[in-house]
């Protein structure tokens, strides 16, 4: 059977009036025929040329981009970083908005979300809409926080190092991130050709002086030789099997937080923020509560940050199992966890690997999952096993939605959720949500 030839709508410029922010760093608009669009690098109630970036004829929506702007909100700035704009760089997606108004968008996304995924008005979800911003990212607008202790760079055909452009593999050459912590920075990294090279991570602990340099060769290239502005480590990962070896220094970085020393080995994750870590992890032990003698689950536990946490707080006679499916993590949260004996560290994936434990309660849990949220079951299986407490630590809103409808299916219910804005010029933004069984939470 042949389906009909659809045309291609990329190119074509309509003027709209831009409606509400969406989820994605865009907002939404109609054209004249009705049809809904997606756009870039506008604030709502704008007046925009917005020119399609992908969409057909047949498209349920189009993507765009505000290429003039006819009316310009209030809360619009020139953006500062001079890669910014429609077409080019893709790390940042609201560079034009005064930092006030970036998270007063966050704010209204997480309400969205909540009320179209999981059917909650803010007041059922404690949720007051406030993004509270990190201490030192009060800035003017039009000024910057230097914020990202990470920065992953792609390298061009020239051997530059950049960043990916919007929904797209095309590298744009940068000479300076500005969100790019002054530890990144002073590596130099984008002062200098990375020959041979696929991609260049950049890392600089908060927690000590460590700095650490992950390259990754394209098939068949090798590796050039580093000469830094700093002294690093150097990390490689490989093309066959993707493993990361070391090939100078430590194969870790340390990193502190709640008054503990984490080593995070090669590949490991670490919140990017430098105030991230603390940050959540108040955020978590103030909505738990933890008593001595309380038993608690951390899933998802990477390096062992809230297992340490809890751990010191229920006391000798508590216990605290952490679920990680990354080895090399696991091994860095035994390291870190070692002095404290009642804490075990489990490798596997929660799914498969909490039903092995025969846990059949507990009473406190904290789940930090990946971008994709928990998923239906494991929720279910958590909600049935009569938590005290339940801490959520969520990087994006709609599996947090999604996932909080489901832990009210199995009788829990949101005391209060919290959001900080950790990803500053970003759409991304983190939640933390604590959840009680539902009669204690009405």
């Amino acid at each position: 059977m042949q389906t009909e030839p659809t045309s291609s709508l990329v190119g074509e410029e309509y003027e709209v009036e831009v409606g509400p922010v969406a989820h994605g760093g865009h907002c939404i608009a109609r054209n004249e025929e009705g049809r809904v669009l997606f756009v870039r690098h506008t604030l709502p109630g704008e007046k925009v040329v917005a020119r399609v970036t992908d969409g057909e004829e047949g498209s349920r929506f189009l993507r765009a981009d505000a290429v003039r702007i006819i009316e310009a909100s209030k809360d619009r700035v020139e953006a500062p970083c001079p890669y910014s704009g429609p077409g080019r760089c893709g790390g940042c997606d609201w560079q034009h908005a005064k930092p006030g108004a970036q998270r007063r968008l966050k704010g209204e996304v997480i309400t969205e979300q909540l009320q179209r995924l999981a059917g909650l008005t803010p007041e059922e979800a404690g949720w007051d809409g406030t993004v509270m911003p990190a201490t030192g990212d009060k800035l003017p607008a039009g000024e910057v926080p230097a914020w990202r202790t990470r920065v992953q760079y792609t390298v061009d055909e020239q051997g530059r190092a950049g960043l990916r452009k919007h929904r797209s593999h095309e590298v744009e050459p940068i000479d300076h991130c500005m969100i790019a912590a002054p530890g990144v920075t002073e590596l130099g990294i984008e002062k200098r050709e990375w020959p041979q090279l696929a991609s260049v991570e950049a890392i600089a602990a908060t927690g000590s002086s460590d700095r650490q340099v992950v390259l990754t060769p394209k098939p068949g290239g090798r590796l050039p030789l580093v000469e830094l502005d700093k002294p690093v480590s150097v990390l490689r990962v490989e093309e066959h099997d993707g493993g990361v070896h070391r090939v100078h220094g430590r194969p870790f970085v340390r990193e502190r937080a709640d008054g503990r020393t984490y080593r995070v080995g090669m590949g490991g994750f670490w919140q990017v923020h430098p105030q991230a870590a603390d940050t959540l992890m108040k955020a978590v032990m103030q909505g738990l509560m933890p008593r001595k003698g309380d038993s608690a689950l951390d899933l998802y536990c990477g390096v062992g940050l809230f297992a340490g946490a809890i751990a010191e707080r229920v006391g000798e006679q508590g216990a605290v199992l952490g679920i990680e499916s990354s080895k090399r993590a696991c091994e860095d949260a035994r390291h870190n966890l070692k002095e404290l004996p009642r804490v075990r560290i489990e490798h596997g994936k929660v799914e498969a690997a909490l039903p092995r434990t025969g846990i059949t309660e507990t009473d406190l849990i904290v789940l930090d999952p990946p971008r994709a949220g928990a998923g239906k079951q494991t929720v279910k299986h958590l909600a049935s096993l009569g938590a005290r407490r339940i801490a959520y630590v969520a990087c994006d809103p709609a599996a947090l939605a999604r996932d909080l409808a489901y832990f009210r299916d199995g009788g829990y219910g949101v005391r209060v959720l919290r959001a900080f804005d950790l990803f500053p010029m970003t759409h991304h933004v983190e939640c933390v949500a604590i959840l009680e069984p539902i009669a204690k939470a009405a």
